[in-house]
C-alpha cells in the first residue's frame, strides 16, 4: 500500500480543491489556538462541499494538535473543544510548542534531523507511531517503526 500526502493550505483554491477532490483522507494538524479553531469550522465546511459536490468518499480521518502550550489554559481549552467534537479522529499524541520546530525550517531541516531529541522530534514520531497503528491490517507491512523509520 502507497500513500501520497498532497500538502496544502486550508483556504478553499484551486489546489485545497483539487487535493479534496483527489483524496480520501483529510489529515488535518491544528495550532492549539483560537483562531486556529475558527479556522477548522471553516474548513469543514469545505470538506463537507467537497462531499456533495466531487467527492462524496472524501472524510476527515485525523487530527493532530500542533504548537501546544501546555501553560495556557486557551490550548487546553482548544485542544478539549477539538477531542470533544472529533473524539474518534484527534490523536493523543501533541506536539509541543517549540523552539526547535520553529528553527529547523530556517535550516533547511526537519525537526527530527535538526535536533532529534528534542521535545518535538519525539512527539512528531510518536504521532507517526500513532498514525501507524491506525492503518488497516493490509497497510502494515510497510509500517513505521519505533524509531520513525520504514
Amino acid at each position: 500500500m502507497h500513500y501520497v500526502l498532497i500538502d496544502c493550505p486550508p483556504s478553499l483554491g484551486l489546489l485545497t480543491i483539487n487535493a479534496f477532490a483527489a483524496a480520501d483522507e483529510v489529515f488535518i494538524p491544528i495550532q492549539c489556538e483560537y483562531y486556529a479553531l475558527e479556522g477548522l469550522t471553516q474548513l469543514l465546511n469545505s470538506v463537507r462541499m467537497i462531499q456533495r459536490h466531487l467527492n462524496p468518499g472524501l472524510q476527515v480521518s485525523t487530527i493532530l494538535l500542533t504548537m501546544y502550550d501546555g501553560r495556557t489554559r486557551l490550548a487546553q481549552q482548544v485542544a478539549d473543544e477539538v477531542r470533544a467534537h472529533f473524539p474518534a479522529e484527534v490523536l493523543s499524541t501533541v506536539i509541543p510548542r517549540s523552539v526547535r520546530v520553529s528553527e529547523a525550517p530556517s535550516f533547511g531541516q526537519t525537526v527530527i534531523a535538526y535536533d532529534g531529541q528534542s521535545a518535538g522530534a519525539v512527539a512528531y514520531r510518536e504521532a507517526a507511531i500513532e498514525i501507524s497503528k491506525h492503518l488497516p491490517a493490509y497497510a502494515r507491512d510497510e509500517h513505521i517503526d519505533e524509531e520513525g523509520v520504514r
